[in-house]
């Protein structure tokens, strides 16, 4: 049984997506939630999804081994960042090398790297011009958003789009192809 822990930052959209996708599966489960904010809606999700939720704080998940013991006491196989903005750290990424996906909101490399999350990623597709943007679904490395990139899905910026009409674009590419990305690189690897 792969046995999956998601790590989020905020609302959890991508968490419970993952979640529902999985949900009876017979060869994936969601095991675990964690999340570093601990005013973050994710939690709430998790509450209503009945899966465990831990927050840490960056003591714990840079200078201890504290987040990684919890990996491990429940057997976790694979980590998915969905949604979480910290850097993993060197413990985490030895540990699970070629086992942590993230999801990106643009094309990489373009607008990667330190502090490009969110509505700062769809600010600066838009005001670059470009009239593409989309998804990237990488491995994760010791570098921000440039792991060995897995997947990407187009979706066409249009004239008229706001950050907010392009991040609403951005969701449901997210929400139809991670979780089957997931899973496909689940099985390959299972092989």
């Amino acid at each position: 049984m792969n046995r999956l822990a998601l790590f989020a930052s905020g609302n959890g959209s991508n968490v419970q997506r993952i979640t529902e996708y999985f949900s009876g599966h017979p060869l994936i489960r969601v095991d675990l939630v964690l999340t570093n904010n601990p005013k973050a809606f994710v939690i709430e999700r998790a509450r209503d999804l009945k899966i465990p939720s831990v927050i840490f704080n960056r003591h714990e998940f840079y200078h201890s081994g504290h987040v990684l013991d919890l990996l491990s006491e429940r057997n976790i196989t694979h980590v998915i960042l969905a949604g979480f903005l910290w850097m993993v750290p060197q413990n985490i990424l030895n540990s699970f090398h070629g086992r942590i996906l993230n999801i990106h909101p643009a094309l990489l490399p373009k607008y990667g790297g330190k502090g490009m999350y969110g509505l700062r990623v769809h600010q600066e597709v838009i005001a670059s011009g470009d009239t593409q943007s989309g998804i990237t679904i990488h491995y994760v490395n010791e570098k921000y958003d440039e792991g060995q990139i897995i997947f990407q899905k187009r979706c066409q910026v249009n004239r008229e789009d706001t950050p907010e009409t392009l991040a609403e674009k951005i969701h449901q590419l997210e929400y139809r192809f991670y979780p089957e990305i997931i899973e496909k690189e689940l099985q390959i690897k299972d092989k």
